[in-house]
């Protein structure tokens, strides 16, 4: 995250969103399940500004499970679920922290990040700012290459 682009967001909430970011990626790393975590959009582009929500990302194995049961939310621990939307492959978890920082967790299966073809609105995701925040197997460093 470039400094110089995030200058209108104060410290506390750029601590507040590299919290966020530790933490599902801390979650991320012990679920066998999950193959991916992508920061997306103008926190991964160095742009935020003081109004910006956290984009993110999650590529799961078991993507059904999670619409399924929404006892998982608890580990991740990232506030009050304000809306719960699907969006083609991919549903979005949108939270809001007690600052009032939202974050969109958007959860998917590994098929979401194929590179060939990349899906036209994948690519319109990435092409628009990604960081790789978790990535194992290098799924997600193929798509970025694909996508650049």
């Amino acid at each position: 995250m470039t400094g110089a682009s995030t200058a209108g967001v104060s410290a506390e909430r750029r601590d507040e969103m590299r919290e966020v970011e530790d933490r599902v990626t801390r979650w991320a790393a012990g679920r066998r399940d999950v193959v991916g975590v992508l920061l997306v959009g103008s926190w991964a582009r160095g742009t935020a500004r003081a109004d910006s929500d956290v984009d993110l990302v999650v590529l799961t194995t078991e993507a059904s499970r999670y619409a399924a049961d929404d006892a998982w939310l608890r580990e991740p621990a990232l506030g009050e679920v304000i809306r719960v939307q699907a969006w083609g492959p991919i549903t979005e978890w949108r939270h809001v922290t007690a600052s009032g920082l939202e974050v969109e967790l958007n959860i998917g299966s590994p098929d979401w990040a194929r590179t060939e073809p990349v899906d036209a609105g994948t690519r319109r995701v990435v092409s628009d700012g990604a960081r790789i925040l978790h990535d194992p197997a290098g799924v997600l460093a193929e798509l970025v290459r694909a996508c650049a």
